[in-house]
């Protein structure tokens, strides 16, 4: 990660965001409610560049910026300690996830209390995040879902720059260090992939690519039948209808987001899969 420049907010200083920082990140997000484990920021800081706040010798403050090449990025793991919070330092911290990002289209998943900031930084909301999760019992696994071979990961790569608008090479690489992947198989061409990885309380499902909602209930629920009583977690969006079918797996809607992009952008025209899960809300 290339150096970033020491700024003064007051008296507080950004600097670029290294492992050393990782314990105190966790703290910020735990003090925000959030579920991220140390494992899970180090997958973050490793697929991204970004700033910590810092006050005396107190990290204060975080942003990501996780760039999929010159495509897109994603703008993540924005936190405020609480104590902090009134003084504008939420807004240096996005400038400074601006100047990371250069010209590249930005996307964030947004808060209620983070929207006016965002909106006045010129995003634009695009839909709705919903998070589900819960523990399910015993499921019957489908019919047409296999795992993922290592032969695949070019077209599962594929499939993701499709439907997602980017080039996630490193972060499907990344999941597959850590998690698994399965896919459906049509005329022996992957068709639909979904990945699990563990993530906070438990594990995650997500990306979900698929062409239709039945080939993404079916991924789903590959991984579901895989995991009797243990806790699962889904991030969907409200466009894409799998919501209520998690709702009615007892994985519960427990709250999300709301989708924003800088400019807003379309998805590639004639591209035949959709993205039914997102890997999560920071990464998309």
């Amino acid at each position: 990660m290339g150096k970033f420049p020491q700024m003064q907010t007051g008296q507080i200083d950004l600097i670029a965001f290294g492992p050393e920082h990782l314990d105190a990140a966790v703290g910020l997000s735990r003090q925000a409610g959030w579920p991220h484990r140390p494992e899970d920021w180090q997958m973050a800081l490793a697929l991204s560049e970004g700033v910590v706040a810092v006050e005396g010798d107190r990290i204060v403050g975080t942003v990501l910026v996780t760039s999929y090449k010159e495509d897109c990025a994603t703008i993540n793991m924005v936190i405020v300690d609480e104590a902090m919070r009134g003084r504008g330092l939420g807004r240096e911290l996005m400038d400074a996830a601006l100047r990371i990002a250069g010209s590249r289209p930005l996307r964030l998943v947004a808060t209620a209390e983070g929207l006016p900031l965002y909106e006045k930084l010129g995003f634009r909301e695009t839909g709705r995040v919903l998070q589900h999760q819960g523990v399910v019992g015993k499921m019957a696994a489908p019919a047409g879902v296999e795992p993922a071979n290592t032969s695949d990961f070019a077209a599962i790569a594929e499939l993701d720059h499709g439907a997602f608008g980017g080039d996630r090479g490193k972060l499907i690489a990344y999941i597959a260090t850590i998690g698994e992947f399965a896919v459906i198989r049509r005329e022996g061409q992957v068709c639909g992939f979904a990945a699990l990885r563990p993530f906070g309380r438990g594990e995650v499902i997500g990306p979900v690519i698929a062409a239709n909602l039945d080939d993404a209930k079916a991924l789903t629920a590959y991984f579901i039948a895989r995991r009797p009583g243990q806790f699962l977690r889904v991030d969907t969006t409200a466009v894409t209808g799998l919501a209520p079918w998690l709702a009615e797996r007892k994985l519960a809607h427990v709250g999300g987001g709301i989708a924003m992009m800088k400019p807003v952008s379309q998805p590639a025209a004639g591209f035949f899969a959709t993205t039914y899960a997102l890997a999560n809300q920071a990464l998309g």
